[in-house]
């Protein structure tokens, strides 16, 4: 491995964990991270999250799961080009959506919707709930105890109202700063996934067409290319091809420009990155480029009819959920019910982080359960 640039994160120049440990054995600190995510009961429950498409609409289609591990490719092989700190950048990636919510992010926006007079509801913050508290693995401390710059990585965005009660994890959002390069190279890695690999999802379903995806400039350079280097490429694998070279182009410009905006920089070390602003990022050409990506996206894809259904299925479900629940905290699961939850804010925060851990195939049953005249009497 080639020595780490003097600005990217290491043990050295490392806050820590919020509680002191022995050194690891035979791997970093930041590896140790990477280890104990992987491990937790969250990071498994991805699995059965939607991605796009709710988990039971198909085997082959991505889910949070499969998006984490893609991002984490992504980030290991920019950080590996700029000197950065790998396992960091692997560590933040595969953390990113451990708070999501089921039914992906119409599931976000209805918790968010019920929780409004209770301080709201961000996924960035429950990833950071989950590794911080809601893990419980550990005989000396809840959550997963991971260091300062992987739990600052997993917090990508944070209300103002909510920085101010994070402390030091907090400070950047109130005083305009910004996080490593790791945490950066995280960012757009998740970006240059899901952008991509939902195309890839969206052609499959059959929602989108080939032909359509001729006007976004991104898609159409890359399929002209292959359809006339393979004329006789069955579609499946023309699909694959161009989204292939669609995201090795992102790869490479995000790995340019960001060479370019380091240097300019002229950094000495990890504080001059806390002072800058942000460092990874696109050239304005295939920044655009990405722009009328996810214009496309969202115009054709996310708000097709068939995917609005579903996703208006999801938010009753969720709000039926959240309502039953906090009328009656007799119908949660017992380890729920005697939790120390002293005031209604507590108890909505309570149920906030139940039905956020729900799998998509979970909240569904958990609803019939309830809900479902068809299912009584109630079987178990």
């Amino acid at each position: 491995m080639a020595e780490l640039a003097p600005y990217a994160v290491t043990e050295a120049n490392s806050r820590g964990r919020k509680i002191s440990e022995t050194a690891p054995k035979g791997r970093s600190e930041f590896q140790r991270d990477r280890d104990r995510i992987i491990h937790s009961g969250a990071f498994r429950r991805l699995e059965y999250k939607t991605q796009v498409f709710v988990n039971h609409e198909g085997d082959l289609f991505r889910t949070r799961l499969t998006h984490s591990i893609e991002v984490a490719q992504i980030a290991r092989s920019i950080a590996r080009r700029l000197r950065l700190n790998e396992d960091l950048a692997e560590a933040i990636s595969l953390a990113h959506d451990l708070g999501h919510t089921p039914f992906g992010h119409a599931g976000q926006d209805a918790l968010n919707v019920c929780m409004k007079a209770y301080g709201g509801f961000e996924h960035n913050l429950q990833s950071l709930r989950v590794v911080d508290m809601l893990e419980e693995r550990y005989a000396d401390f809840d959550g997963l105890n991971l260091c300062f710059e992987t739990r600052e990585g997993i917090l990508k965005h944070c209300s103002a109202d909510n920085a101010a009660l994070l402390g030091e994890l907090g400070e950047r959002f109130l005083h305009d700063r910004s996080p490593s390069l790791e945490a950066q190279i995280s960012n757009l890695a998740d970006e240059i996934a899901y952008n991509n690999h939902d195309v890839d999802d969206g052609l499959r379903s059959g929602l989108i067409a080939l032909e359509q995806l001729t006007a976004v400039p991104l898609v159409a350079t890359h399929l002209h290319t292959v359809r006339r280097a393979y004329p006789n490429l069955p579609e499946r694998r023309v699909v694959h091809e161009t989204v292939r070279r669609m995201i090795d182009t992102l790869v490479s410009d995000l790995i340019q420009q960001s060479e370019r905006n380091i240097c300019a920089g002229n950094l000495a070390g990890i504080e001059d990155v806390r002072n800058a602003p942000a460092l990874i990022a696109f050239s304005a050409e295939i920044n655009e480029q990405q722009r009328a990506l996810k214009k496309f996206l969202r115009t054709n894809l996310y708000r097709h009819y068939l995917v609005m259904r579903m996703s208006t299925k999801a938010q009753r479900i969720i709000g039926d959920l959240f309502g039953v629940f906090m009328a009656d905290s007799r119908l949660l699961p017992p380890q729920l019910q005697s939790a120390n939850v002293q005031t209604e804010p507590d108890r909505a925060r309570a149920v906030a982080d139940y039905i956020a851990g729900m799998t998509d195939r979970y909240a569904i049953r958990e609803h019939r359960r309830i809900f479902a005249v068809e299912e009584m009497p109630v079987s178990f």
